[in-house]
């Protein structure tokens, strides 16, 4: 449920951002700080979740022929097709390390740590600290700007930096090792929530809605925006 809760407000902010990109809308979404909070709190849900899963799935590397492995190719296939379908759209905007490139890395290193139990909420709260406070000139250029430190966005329509936001998934892996002991009563108290059938539906099927819902929001906008133009 708590992914499908994520699915629908990332569907949601793409639907906004639409808006905006197909100009019906004139909102500052990339400088408002609204937006870039509701945003964050987005990545912040689905990054959280990646750690919790890392932790409850059979604690095998990648590269044994497993479930996981297969996982790992189709988000790294995914993230190769949003690469070259953004290069398309956005041109020198292109994302090159947007969520999904960063959760291919992030899952190769955070897998290690998942040893180190709960402790990890400390660890992930240390790099949470560090990469928000700490800022380097030289990791401004793109080829290291995706480790994060860099003062200044790179010019990319998603990026999602590799410190900072791994600590996120470290904390996610040091919750779901608490997660059958306390956790689970909760979450079996909320699968008699009413919400919760379609929330829980959507979230079984997180990078399939990932990837069609925005070709779907263009193709409509676009459809309208033609039909407009047609029609006056």
């Amino acid at each position: 449920m708590a992914r499908g809760l994520a699915i629908a407000q990332m569907v949601v902010y793409h639907f906004c951002y639409d808006l905006q990109y197909f100009g019906w809308t004139h909102t500052a979404m990339t400088r408002d700080v609204g937006w870039i909070a509701w945003r964050s709190a987005i990545v912040t849900q689905f990054l959280f979740l990646v750690g919790i899963s890392l932790t409850l799935r059979p604690q095998r590397a990648p590269g044994a022929g497993t479930i996981f492995t297969r996982r790992w190719w189709q988000i790294a296939g995914c993230a190769a097709l949003v690469s070259a379908g953004s290069a398309f759209i956005f041109g020198p905007r292109w994302i090159w390390f947007g969520i999904l490139h960063f959760v291919v890395i992030a899952q190769v290193l955070v897998a290690p740590l998942r040893r180190f139990g709960v402790a990890n909420l400390l660890l992930g709260a240390g790099l949470l600290v560090l990469g928000s406070q700490l800022q380097l000139p030289a990791f401004t250029p793109n080829a290291v700007s995706w480790i994060g430190f860099a003062p200044v966005k790179p010019l990319t329509e998603d990026f999602v930096p590799l410190m900072l936001w791994i600590g996120v998934v470290v904390m996610g892996v040091g919750t779901g090792n608490i997660w059958r002991e306390s956790a689970a009563p909760l979450a079996q108290g909320l699968r008699h929530w009413s919400g919760a059938g379609w929330l829980a539906a959507i979230g079984r099927w997180p990078l399939t809605i990932y990837m069609v819902h925005q070709p779907v929001l263009f193709g409509v906008f676009t459809l309208l925006q033609a039909a407009g133009r047609s029609g006056s």
